[in-house]
């Protein structure tokens, strides 16, 4: 069985076959990265007491709230990287990078709200690196 830039070499299109793969890789980086980031933020949401929470949360939100958004992040992390590693469904990575983006607007708007606006550039930088997944995996939405 060949792959696919093989096939594309074979049928002259060098560099768009390179030019795929090396957009796939990146994908996949920025996906993987990401992955870990919402697992870890998202855990981290799960396990931790809701008293210790609210005593570390600058904006006091409900307990049943911040556990929806581990939920969210957990489930959206496991949305970016399982579709695409067993290509089944894959029309749900982009969905889940979309609902990352919306959790990470929300972040971002609390983060600059109560904090400096410097702090609320990581939530920010996250949710676009989110909508780069969403755009460049668009594709996967047609297959």
């Amino acid at each position: 069985m060949k792959n696919t830039l093989s096939i594309r070499l074979e049928n002259g299109n060098a560099k768009t076959g390179r030019k795929a793969m090396f957009k796939s890789a990146g994908l996949w980086t920025i996906q993987v990265l990401l992955a870990l980031v919402f697992l870890f933020a998202g855990s981290m949401k799960l396990i931790t007491p809701i008293d210790v929470m609210m005593a570390q949360m600058a904006v006091p939100l409900p307990g049943w709230f911040v556990q929806f958004i581990g939920v969210a992040e957990v489930a959206g992390a496991l949305g970016l990287l399982l579709p695409g590693l067993f290509r089944i469904r894959r029309v749900l990575t982009p969905l889940a990078a979309c609902g990352l983006i919306l959790i990470m607007i929300g972040a971002t708007i609390i983060t600059a709200a109560t904090m400096d606006v410097v702090s609320a550039l990581f939530p920010l930088v996250v949710g676009l690196l989110c909508l780069l997944v969403a755009y460049g995996r668009r594709s996967w939405q047609l297959a």
